[in-house]
């Protein structure tokens, strides 16, 4: 029988909250429902949701899907936010890949980590997907990290930066500012 359960796959059986539940009956919902979608979510699985507050008053769902499948969802990320985001009335949908991080390797030891594996390596790859479909032109780190958004894609994001800040400070414990650089005379 193929059911919404189908759509979430946990780490180690772990079984999906209430609401990661109701994140994967979104995308079973939308799989049935939406012909322009329903080819391209036929495969496709997320690992978790959570939810994150924004502001006193907005919230955001935060999708992790399997970092395998990243590709896949990078095709659909446009319309598939967008009609999660109209399920999830007033609140914003973010998809971010999964991705784990490595410690270093010990003293002598002759095993070499990935660089893809770093804590740093890590942090940039969310900002990137937190922010997608914009893309980043830059950084300006020190106390605040300042990163610096396409001015081509501001009407699409410029209503949602409090979000990406508010979602970035949440998984990696960073405080971020966003800007659009100023265009040249």
């Amino acid at each position: 029988m193929y059911t919404a359960l189908r759509k979430i796959q946990k780490d180690k059986g772990v079984d999906p909250t209430e609401f990661e539940e109701s994140v994967a009956q979104s995308f079973f919902d939308l799989e049935n429902t939406s012909n322009e979608l329903k080819s391209d979510l036929k495969d496709l699985y997320i690992n978790s949701a959570v939810q994150v507050d924004v502001q006193s008053n907005r919230k955001a769902v935060v999708i992790h899907v399997p970092y395998r499948l990243r590709k896949s969802f990078r095709k659909i990320q446009v319309r598939l936010v967008r009609e999660l985001e109209k399920k999830f009335s007033g609140k914003d949908v973010i998809i971010i890949a999964t991705r784990r991080i490595v410690r270093p390797p010990k003293k002598g030891s002759a095993v070499q980590r990935p660089r893809s594996r770093t804590l740093t390596a890590v942090h940039d790859a969310m900002l990137e997907d937190v922010v997608y479909p914009a893309k980043l032109l830059g950084n300006a780190s020190s106390t605040v990290l300042m990163v610096f958004l396409d001015p081509k894609e501001r009407n699409n994001t410029e209503y949602k930066l409090e979000t990406f800040a508010s979602v970035y400070r949440k998984l990696s414990g960073k405080e971020v500012v966003f800007e659009y650089p100023l265009a040249e005379v």
